[in-house]
């Protein structure tokens, strides 16, 4: 499971923008390098009521990331545990079983982004 909070990442200008004058900044979450070599499978914005978990489960062929937008998430990643709020994130490889709860009172908003190898795998239940 790889990790980053958003308030460890330095603003830096946007590619296209002018250096020395900026109009767009960025937050580098991840790179090309970072990530599985395939194609955007989905681009979900996720909502979870308090208390509620997602069951364990794993894709075949997919990379999964989570951004979380809102509220507090306690993931669960081939074991190893995390708490995670607004602005943090995780990336978890295909094959890796993961569950995710609400651990706060309020919902729970994240994107989730697939990234697929595009070999027909699908999502299994544990």
């Amino acid at each position: 499971m790889k990790t980053f909070r958003l308030q460890n990442l330095e603003w830096v200008p946007a590619s296209h923008e002018n250096r020395e004058s900026p109009s767009v900044w960025k937050k580098v979450l991840l790179q090309k390098a970072d990530l599985l070599e395939g194609r955007v499978q989905m681009v979900n914005w996720c909502r979870m009521e308090p208390e509620k978990a997602f069951r364990a489960h794993y894709h075949e062929d997919m990379e999964e990331i989570f951004i979380i937008l809102k509220g507090q998430a306690k993931i669960l990643v081939d074991g190893e545990e995390a708490e995670m709020g607004k602005g943090e994130a995780v990336v978890i490889p295909p094959r890796i079983v993961h569950e995710m709860k609400n651990a706060g009172g309020e919902d729970l908003e994240y994107l989730a982004v697939g990234i697929s190898q595009g070999k027909g795998g699908k999502t299994v239940v544990v």
